[in-house]
C-alpha cells in the first residue's frame, strides 16, 4: 500500500508560479511511475505530467510543456511539480499518483494509477 499526500496548491495570479509536492511512503519498488494529473469540476481527470523512476524518462501533456517540470527528490521520498507561467485553464485539483507499470507513465491515463492523494486545489485568476 502507497500513500500520498500533496502539498504546495495556492491561489495565483495569471503568469505566477507555484511548486507543488508529493511524499510517498510505503513503496518497496525500485523502478515505478508517478505522475501528477488534475481534474477541473465537471471534467475528467486528466494527465499533467508522469516519471518513471528508474527509468527517469518523463512524459508531459502539450498543454503543459516548456511550463511545468516534474522533479523527484528520492532522498526525501518526494515528488515535485514547478508550475511556471500558469494560465486560468490549470485552475483545478492537482493528484499525485503512483503506478507499478511503466505504461502508466507513458499513457498519462489516470486508470493506469493504483494509488492517489488526496489533491491540493490550484486557483489562477487572469
Amino acid at each position: 500500500q502507497v500513500q500520498l499526500v500533496e502539498s504546495g496548491g495556492g491561489s495565483v495570479q495569471a503568469g505566477g508560479s507555484l511548486r507543488l509536492s508529493c511524499t510517498a511512503s510505503g513503496n518497496t519498488y525500485s523502478s515505478y511511475c508517478m505522475g501528477w494529473f488534475r481534474q477541473a469540476p465537471g471534467k475528467e481527470r486528466e494527465g499533467v505530467a508522469t516519471i518513471y523512476i528508474g527509468g527517469a524518462w518523463t512524459v508531459y501533456a502539450d498543454s503543459v510543456k516548456g511550463r511545468f517540470t516534474i522533479s523527484p527528490d528520492n532522498a526525501k521520498n518526494t515528488l515535485y511539480l514547478q508550475m511556471n507561467s500558469l494560465k486560468p485553464e490549470d485552475a483545478a485539483m492537482y493528484y499525485c499518483g503512483w503506478s507499478r507499470r511503466s505504461l502508466g507513465c507513458a499513457s498519462l491515463k489516470a486508470a493506469e494509477f493504483s494509488f492517489w492523494g488526496q489533491g491540493t486545489q490550484v486557483t489562477v485568476s487572469s
